[in-house]
């Protein structure tokens, strides 16, 4: 088999930190904040401008607050879990790494005696039917590592009596969140945005603020997970007054993302990105018998992190990866190393569907020179 005449123009392809949007230059980036206190004026306006910028874009419901919180969609998660936790039972779910990491978050470290927890092997979910929403539910929106997604928000109970914590980050700007469900979502920027690695950010809804203010924690609390003082809320946190010192060029980064979203059509438009580059390997698949989706059933196949998996042995997946790799063609698409031996194709809003379709000619062309 030849090699092919059209190369990805932008071969990253990587699940996180992810590409940077299309046109991206960093010198075009406001830079005016560089080398000041994120205190001053200007600081507190940019942080400020990106929680009230987020919120916008995503079309929060009145009430919900965002903040920004260290140490990126983990730090975001375990933040809320250690603050708001406690008073009711909780059913947890996991289906690949970072569920999986929320369940062993909750039962080991917080150790919580009134636990479920609803598990199932990547490419599949857990029985949905299963979840009590008279209890705070923890899941995540989008199995990254997994390429499994739940299938809207219609399984989530309106009524419910429990709070729901939401790991989003591979979802945020890519999926279409039913917010009026969800109490604490968490993401980061290096995702759907292509934005810089480290921050986390906190959406919570007038739920979430209400637990928070009426429930004391039974464990120690470190600085960076507070989220209150006095037993109120620290409104602060949410018009861009940090707990801790964020890099100021990050900001400027995001705020570029948030803007190029903004011009592009918001949530619609990105999720419609989205979907193009996930039809592409669709049709790939459909035509390449080697080729198959982690995920068991489409309603569940995720549009921003695809996970296939190859009629080839773990040593000869990661000979096609190194090969097109080398050839420039694709950077970062092994599987997760907790995943069964495959490919992850980073398919946000930033990646072109037309640098997909040229990586799958690429990936056809790696598959014929290791497998034969």
């Amino acid at each position: 088999m030849e090699k092919p005449a059209v190369r990805p123009r932008v071969p990253h392809f990587s699940s996180g930190p992810c590409a940077k949007r299309p046109g991206y230059d960093v010198a075009n980036l406001d830079v005016s904040a560089l080398g000041r206190s994120h205190r001053s004026a200007l600081g507190k306006k940019l942080l400020g401008l990106a929680c009230s910028e987020t919120a916008r874009i995503l079309g929060l419901p009145e009430g919900y607050r965002v903040g920004i919180v260290p140490a990126s969609d983990t730090g975001a998660m375990e933040m809320a879990m250690w603050s708001l936790l406690g008073p009711r039972g909780v059913d947890v779910l996991g289906w690949e790494t970072f569920g999986l990491t929320w369940v062993k978050d909750l039962r080991d470290q917080l150790k919580l005696g009134d636990l479920n927890v609803y598990t199932a092997p990547y490419g599949a979910l857990p029985d949905l039917s299963q979840v009590h929403f008279a209890r705070d539910v923890v899941f995540a929106w989008n199995g990254t590592t997994s390429g499994v997604c739940v299938p809207g928000g219609d399984w989530i109970a309106a009524d419910r009596q429990g709070l729901t914590l939401c790991d989003a980050t591979s979802a945020a700007f890519s999926m279409d969140l039913p917010w009026d469900k969800l109490d604490v979502t968490t993401f980061s920027w290096q995702k759907a945005l292509g934005g810089e690695a480290a921050h986390g950010m906190l959406v919570l809804s007038p739920r979430a603020v209400e637990r928070l203010e009426s429930h004391t924690p039974p464990w120690p609390m470190p600085k960076i997970f507070r989220l209150t003082s006095g037993g109120k809320l620290m409104e602060s946190i949410f018009v861009g007054d940090t707990i801790n010192t964020p890099s100021m060029l990050c900001v400027a980064d995001y705020l570029d993302a948030l803007a190029w979203a903004d011009q592009l059509g918001g949530v619609p438009a990105l999720t419609a990105r989205s979907r193009a580059s996930l039809k592409v390997i669709e049709d790939f698949v459909a035509t390449h018998p080697w080729a198959h989706f982690l995920a068991q059933t489409e309603a569940t196949r995720s549009w921003t992190s695809v996970c296939l998996t190859l009629d080839a042995t773990p040593e000869q997946v990661k000979a096609i990866t190194r090969l097109l790799e080398a050839e420039g063609v694709a950077y970062d698409i092994g599987s997760y190393k907790d995943a069964p031996p495959g490919l992850r194709i980073w398919c946000g809003a930033t990646v072109e569907a037309s640098d997909v379709h040229a990586l799958m000619a690429w990936l056809a062309w790696g598959y014929a020179q290791v497998c034969g």
